[in-house]
């Protein structure tokens, strides 16, 4: 099926529910009237589904429907713990205007305690990049980005202001698939005071990642530090049922 099509249904889904034209525990439109309202196949629309219940809009019941399960963040912005995003995508997907400030851009080579903390080999030629995120207007997030140069080639200031990954995908044909992921709180820095505006905060949410391709290699290292009234992960938990345990045993064992 066309890509674009249960995408193009899933934005469409997705802005019903966050305006609340679907509001919070009712139940969504059944299949079929989702099929005419969007004239596609039932594939198509249960793929839609797929991806707002991934998310965290939507709860599936088996033979009773689909029930709205989302409510809108206090937070202004939210990321996904469960999934690659983009800071644009992140930023689109939270309504949010972007704008990315280049601060550093160069080329290092890992010596002992560059290896230590990103993971990369002692003598690997790496680009190191240093943005400031902006979300409607405000600096509230500072990133760091390790990549390995011979994975990466060819990488510009005009790419890191752009996207990275969007160069990654589409010129370098390299396919994005795992980020190992932690989640901590740290003291404000004094590069985090030159950088960003910090409204009395003197801690930051630091979110460090290692990014795999389809080699299972890794080619990035990231550090970004939040402000913590920007700073929001969501994820979608489900409590899968356990085996019920056989507890009976045979007379005589």
């Amino acid at each position: 099926m066309p890509k674009s099509k249960f995408e193009a249904i899933y934005r469409e889904l997705k802005s019903d529910i966050e305006s609340e034209k679907l509001p919070y525990q009712s139940l969504m439109p059944s299949e079929n009237q989702l099929i005419i309202r969007f004239s596609c196949s039932r594939n198509t629309v249960r793929r839609a589904i797929a991806m707002l219940a991934e998310e965290g809009y939507v709860q599936p019941m088996h033979g009773r429907g689909v029930r709205i399960i989302y409510t809108r963040s206090e937070k202004p912005s939210s990321f996904l713990i469960g999934g690659i995003e983009t800071f644009r995508e992140s930023a689109q997907r939270n309504n949010l205007k972007t704008t990315t400030k280049l601060v550093l851009f160069t080329e290092i080579t890992a010596d002992d305690h560059v290896a230590r903390r990103t993971g990369f080999p002692v003598g690997k030629e790496l680009y190191f990049v240093q943005r400031v995120r902006l979300l409607d207007g405000e600096p509230c997030i500072f990133d760091v980005s390790v990549l390995d140069k011979s994975l990466v080639p060819g990488l510009t200031k005009e790419i890191c202001v752009h996207s990275i990954y969007q160069y990654i995908e589409k010129q370098l044909g390299m396919q994005i698939v795992m980020s190992k992921r932690q989640i901590t709180v740290e003291r404000v820095t004094q590069v985090d005071e030159e950088n960003l505006v910090l409204n009395g905060y003197d801690c930051l949410g630091v979110v460090t990642g290692q990014t795999f391709n389809s080699e299972g290699v890794m080619f990035e290292y990231t550090e970004s530090r939040h402000r913590p009234d920007y700073f929001c992960f969501q994820t979608t938990a489900i409590r899968h049922k356990e085996k019920m345990e056989d507890t009976s045993f045979m007379e005589g064992h």
